[in-house]
């Protein structure tokens, strides 16, 4: 008999090496290879089918409504019959429960779906689509561990939408490694896409992240599906936002926004309101005029500013990344007479929200030297514009987007950037400088 072609992958980092070491001679990790035998496949010979691209844009593209308007706009208008989507998010955020709501909405459009669980027991399931008040004949529920067992249900074709909650707990008897080694991840995700591609079946499959929030596995893993989203918010309030990191089949540039109560996770209409509603006008808030994909989006920036105690100043933010607000401190010390260095700064963005544009520099800007000199704004203002380390302001998409949105809600205009090419916007005071900035629209 010949000698079975044997392998090993580094659980960490996916390398592959032909003998077992102790240490991954790629990424360094200990004790982290796992023995592989590869799968062999006979090629059935067949010749490959070829299509003009001009008859298949003629063909009427399909997609299928998951009953939340928000939802169908983040996928591009619905979901595509034969893609893989892989949804990933923190732990409580959610997946699960505006899964079973997408379920319960595509069962009561006639679409046949199918809920496929390697975690929960069909008695978890069924409780949480009784407190979420799903009609019980709309949902199939399935659970298994076994990839085998899912392709050969996806090989039925009973179910056009098929729900794998989460290929992390899904495992090969093909491979002898645990589940949710990257071997697993990585051949049982090829083996769904491809039943899924066969069928012309929607499989949406949920994915874990780590502690430093990116999804748990190979980053194989995002190259191979056609759809990303990432639900992010704070799990124990707030608002919830499911934005697309990569679609085939639809723009990244849009956000669905999500607030959770006893029932599921619903729309929020307006979420600059709801921002806004418990603000109170006072040193250290400012407005920020920001954008969550497309959508203008209003928040309060707030900042503390108080003397230390100790040799060493605290710096600390919430839904801000913290190097970038070492930044704006340090820039703010050498261009303004502001005097931080023995001074503690928070920082903190109402609501859960994490403010990653640059376009919140001003804001965040105002926030600290208002909190510092104890001023607040003159007028009822937003703020919006990116800072440079010279203290200049310079200018951010979609400005006319974001005056518009703060006009609606009562807001006498907006303190931002000049823009030289384009027509004027109205209700825009533009600034050139940070301490232009805070010298005309800072007041005792």
């Amino acid at each position: 008999m010949g000698k079975k072609n044997v392998g090993y992958v580094c659980n960490e980092c996916g390398a592959q090496t032909a003998a077992w070491v102790g240490k991954c001679p790629n990424c360094g990790s200990w004790n982290s290879l796992e023995e592989v035998i590869p799968v062999q496949q006979k090629s059935s010979g067949k010749p490959l089918s070829i299509e003009k691209v001009s008859t298949i844009i003629k063909e009427k593209e399909l997609r299928l409504s998951v009953g939340l308007g928000d939802v169908d706009i983040v996928l591009g208008g619905g979901l595509v019959p034969g893609s893989v989507l892989l949804l990933a998010g923190e732990p409580g955020i959610g997946k699960s429960t505006i899964l079973t709501q997408i379920c319960q909405n595509l069962g009561k459009s006639n679409t046949g779906v199918c809920y496929i669980s390697g975690e929960e027991s069909p008695r978890q399931i069924g409780l949480r689509a009784q407190r979420l008040g799903t009609n019980h004949d709309s949902l199939v529920i399935g659970t298994t561990n076994s990839v085998e067992e899912i392709v050969s249900m996806i090989n039925s074709k009973k179910y056009p939408v098929v729900v794998v909650d989460s290929i992390q707990t899904i495992s090969s008897q093909a491979l002898s490694s645990s589940s949710g080694s990257v071997s697993q991840i990585t051949s049982c995700t090829n083996l769904i896409m491809s039943a899924a591609k066969n069928n012309n079946t929607c499989v949406i499959i949920v994915g874990h992240v780590t502690k430093e929030g990116t999804i748990a596995g190979p980053k194989m893993l995002e190259h191979i599906v056609d759809c990303v989203l990432q639900l992010e918010g704070d799990r124990y309030g707030g608002f919830k936002m499911l934005r697309s990191v990569k679609n085939r089949y639809g723009s990244t540039n849009e956000v669905a926004i999500f607030e959770m109560n006893d029932t599921g996770l619903f729309p929020v209409g307006n979420p600059s309101e709801a921002l806004l509603a418990e603000r109170q006008v006072m040193d250290g808030s400012v407005v920020l005029a920001t954008l969550e994909g497309s959508r203008p989006l209003l928040v309060e920036v707030q900042a503390l500013v108080n003397r230390s105690a100790f040799g060493y100043p605290k710096r600390t933010a919430s839904g801000l990344d913290i190097n970038r607000l070492n930044v704006l401190i340090a820039m703010l010390e050498r261009r303004t007479k502001l005097k931080l260095i023995d001074q503690d700064i928070y920082i903190n963005i109402i609501g859960g929200l994490k403010i990653q544009e640059p376009a919140a520099d001003l804001a965040v800007c105002m926030a600290i030297a208002s909190a510092a000199r104890g001023f607040a704004l003159k007028k009822n203002y937003v703020v919006f514009g990116e800072v440079g380390l010279s203290g200049e302001i310079r200018q951010v998409p979609f400005a006319e987007k974001r005056v518009k949105e703060a006009t609606k809600l009562g807001f006498d205009g907006a303190i931002g950037p000049e823009f030289n090419s384009g027509p004027k916007i109205k209700s825009l005071q533009s600034v050139k400088t940070i301490k232009e900035a805070l010298n005309q629209y800072l007041e005792q």
